[in-house]
């Protein structure tokens, strides 16, 4: 009897197992066959709209801030007009690659415009006419017979106090794409043998932001050429820390005569010298001799970290300045005072343009032995002038002749630090020109005037933070990515889940 008994379990023991054997071949395997069928056709469709969206080459959501991966509004402004073929060819590159995603963007302003990525090896007439290294990345930017040749190095800068990559490939491949279109590029010269502030040492920064625009750099020694070169269409004069020669006093003024421009940054003076030839140039212009010392701030809101030699002057609504207008503003180091004489500006038949203003706030020191931050009751105070314009008038226009004016313009600042590579101290070890990300487009936009490019007169994308700031229209995008497609799925899973239960 027991003997049945267990026989009759045992009996129904194999048969739950074979009802649980059947259940999984049934469903299990079929609903798994179907499971992994629905999987390989999602794939599917994932990979043929990752080709069609590849195909299309549209451009990437941009998240940042910064727009560091879009095109800005200054470059597509500058490229749009562009009436030459011009290819971008990045060799040694992925398609995936950022930089190359950005270059493309420029195809969807000018269709003349366009960029790929190239493997060395399938295109080696381009690898030797250019000079590429093997193994080594390189941007080529070429129209007809004018080319131009980036390296993965140019297309970043460094912040040498975080130590942070920053990327200016926009403003490289934009200036690129420019040059080898432009029928003539602007000459830059920067006077050399006079000052203490050197393109080649210590304003890096400035030489490599004004090589990011439309401009050729180069350094000019007046003993070496006895005159400046008829190419020069702005010389950029850095704080003289001696008197010029006869020699370059002549060949300035003679260069002043011709119609051409000058830049000229200054910074404060701490020790009197006597620079007559200096002034004589100045005097051209209606400005007068610079005085010993600097522009000290009161006003907390026009200083930086509580330091009242680093003042935040206020911008005045001009042609250079306009797009730093409504801006946070430039950042000075010791600023020091432009004096104008202005009865003498109509004999001199020049037209006088405030650019940058010290704060009705501050004062002058010029007793450096006094260290207090409170201004003591014989300093000036009121109001500077720490940037300014100066057009003069060489010759009228003559309407019956058709003749042209002839003018010549000076931009002066009363700064020379901010557009260095100076520290401010020994122990922040920190580049002036990094502070404020205008300092530098204070500088481009006066030379982009003076060389007559007043399209490039902007102000340029800051690309020295990554932030991940989204727009009203993509926060609610990834909102319904992250909450609503879910709970959609969800539901949808409840729904079939139900209509199966009541089947069986």
């Amino acid at each position: 009897m027991k003997e049945k008994k267990e026989k009759s379990q045992k009996n129904k023991s194999d048969k739950k197992a074979n009802k649980l054997v059947e259940m999984i071949k049934r469903k299990w395997l079929i609903n798994g066959t179907i499971t992994c069928l629905l999987v390989a056709i999602i794939i599917a469709v994932l990979i043929a709209i990752n080709i069609i969206m590849q195909k299309l080459e549209l451009a990437p959501i941009d998240f940042t801030q910064e727009k560091l991966y879009t095109l800005t509004d200054a470059s597509k402004e500058k490229v749009k007009d562009v009436n030459k073929e011009v290819k971008i060819y990045f060799i040694g590159y992925q398609e995936d690659d950022a930089n190359l995603d950005l270059a493309k963007q420029y195809k969807k302003v000018n269709e003349k415009i366009t960029a790929e990525a190239v493997d060395a090896n399938s295109r080696p007439d381009l690898v030797n006419k250019y000079g590429i290294e093997s193994g080594i990345q390189g941007i080529i930017i070429e129209c007809g017979e004018k080319s131009k040749v980036l390296s993965a190095e140019d297309l970043v800068t460094y912040d040498m106090s975080t130590y942070e990559t920053i990327s200016i490939a926009e403003e490289k491949l934009t200036s690129s794409i420019v040059s080898v279109t432009s029928e003539k590029v602007p000459k830059v010269y920067f006077l050399e043998g006079y000052s203490a502030f050197s393109l080649a040492q210590n304003m890096n920064y400035l030489g490599m932001y004004l090589e990011n625009e439309i401009n050729q750099i180069d350094t000019l020694n007046i003993l070496t050429t006895g005159r400046i070169p008829e190419d020069c269409d702005t010389l950029v004069i850095t704080t003289p820390n001696k008197d010029f020669d006869e020699m370059a006093t002549k060949a300035i003024t003679d260069y002043i005569q011709s119609g051409k421009n000058i830049l000229w940054l200054n910074s404060a003076i701490t020790a009197k010298k006597d620079m007559p030839n200096v002034n004589k140039i100045l005097e051209t212009y209606g400005v007068k001799p610079f005085e010993e010392g600097t522009i000290r701030e009161t006003d907390a809101n026009k200083m930086v970290t509580g330091s009242p030699d680093l003042i935040l002057p206020e911008i005045e609504y001009a042609k250079i300045t306009e797009d730093l207008y409504n801006t946070a503003g430039v950042v000075f180091v010791n600023a020091t005072k432009i004096n104008i004489d202005e009865d003498k500006l109509d004999e001199l038949n020049i037209e006088k343009t405030d650019l940058l203003l010290a704060s009705e706030s501050s004062y002058y020191r010029n007793n450096f032995s006094n260290q207090a931050d409170t201004k003591s009751q014989d300093e000036e105070a009121g109001t500077f002038l720490v940037g300014a314009e100066l057009q003069k008038t060489i010759k009228e226009a003559n309407e019956e002749n058709g003749e042209s004016a002839i003018t010549s313009k000076l931009v002066i600042y009363g700064e020379n630090y901010f557009v260095s590579d100076y520290p401010l101290n020994q122990t922040t070890q920190y580049p002036t020109i990094q502070i404020a990300s205008y300092n530098k487009d204070l500088v481009l936009n006066a030379i982009a005037y003076l060389v007559d490019r007043e399209e490039d007169i902007t102000a340029r994308k800051d690309t020295g933070i990554v932030t991940y700031t989204a727009t009203e229209a993509q926060d609610t995008i990834i909102r319904i990515i992250i909450f609503t497609v879910p709970i959609i799925i969800i539901i949808a899973g409840i729904i079939i889940w139900q209509i199966r239960r009541r089947k069986k």
